[in-house]
Parts: structure tokens; C-alpha cells; sequence
């Protein structure tokens, strides 16, 4: 085997990765998963009377 084979079979299985990892990530399975994520950063963080009952009660359970 030469370089220029190696470099061929390593372009190869790069772009065989690269299918895979397409396949991945528009699969169907994915998408609610990903549109989940999409909208962490526009989450509402706890309001101040839910974070004060959570820690009531861990509190007490102590």
C-alpha cells in the first residue's frame, strides 16, 4: 500500500463518519430532543416562591 491508498481509505471512512453523523442528526428520533434544546435559552428560570418551597422542604427533610 502506498500513501496515496491510505489517504484514499482515510477520505473515505472520514466521509462515511460524516453520512453517519448526518443521518443522526435529521433523523426523526432526534427532533424533539434537539427542539428541546433549541429552546433552553429562552426558558423562564423558577420564579422566587418555587425555589423557596423546594428549599423549605429540603430543609425539613434534613
Amino acid at each position: 500500500m502506498d500513501i496515496g491508498t491510505l489517504r484514499g481509505l482515510g477520505t473515505a471512512l472520514i466521509l462515511v463518519a460524516f453520512i453517519g453523523l448526518v443521518f443522526w442528526a435529521y433523523s426523526s428520533k432526534r427532533n424533539d430532543s434537539f427542539t428541546e434544546a433549541a429552546m433552553l435559552p429562552f426558558s423562564d428560570e423558577p420564579n422566587d416562591d418555587t425555589a423557596l418551597v423546594q428549599n423549605h422542604s429540603r430543609s425539613t427533610h434534613q
